[in-house]
């Protein structure tokens, strides 16, 4: 797994390239997987999880609760009450919104589903810190599953910068390396087993 540079992940064919113009890209990731079999979406892995590809390891979890406690203190977490004007679901188009396989606005944790695409997934979170956007995707190879993570963050007071700026050597070094090895660990137990199966067979 490795962070890969703002070009290396904007060359790549997905949608929220152009969807979110405007908006910058805080960190991009990428981890190959496994060519357990073809064909593979991002969907398909999706259902295998019930939607959730990352289960944060203890040390991430106690991090997440303490940044969770001290955010409901200052009351930083609350989703603002212009939430439904500044979502970017209201960028959607008609194609968009026939090709998403969720209805933007569904649930997915603290998130908020913007489009759910075959192979493309945007979420979408807005309180009084930061509005900040999670794309995931997956594209495969010829000889590996190739998953994508990017991370975008559009300003909503002048605490936003700060904020990330305080975070930044957690995310890079502990939180994003734990999601990444976690999305490893649940594609493999998705898909080695139906490997095995077609082996054995």
């Amino acid at each position: 797994m490795s962070q890969i540079s703002t070009e290396e992940f904007e060359r790549l064919p997905l949608r929220v390239h152009t969807f979110l113009t405007g908006v910058p890209l805080q960190d991009s990731w990428t981890v190959d997987l496994p060519h357990w079999r073809a064909g593979v979406t991002l969907e398909d892995f999706l259902r295998t999880t019930d939607s959730c590809l990352c289960t944060p390891p203890p040390l991430v979890q106690m991090l997440l609760h303490v940044r969770f406690f001290v955010g409901r203190f200052f009351d930083r977490d609350r989703e603002l009450a212009e939430t439904a004007r500044e979502t970017f679901a209201t960028r959607l188009t008609d194609t968009d919104r026939s090709k998403s396989l969720a209805p933007a606005g569904t649930r997915d944790g603290f998130f908020r589903v913007v489009y759910r695409f075959e192979n493309e997934q945007l979420l979408e979170l807005i309180n009084r810190t930061v509005h900040a956007l999670a794309l995931s995707a997956l594209i495969e190879t010829a000889t590996c599953y190739r998953f994508y993570l990017g991370v975008y963050v559009r300003s909503v007071s002048r605490f936003t910068a700060l904020y990330m700026r305080a975070i930044d050597p957690v995310r890079k070094l502990i939180v994003y390396p734990s999601l990444m090895h976690s999305v490893c660990a649940r594609w493999n137990q998705a898909f080695a087993a139906d490997s095995r199966g077609d082996i054995a067979s």
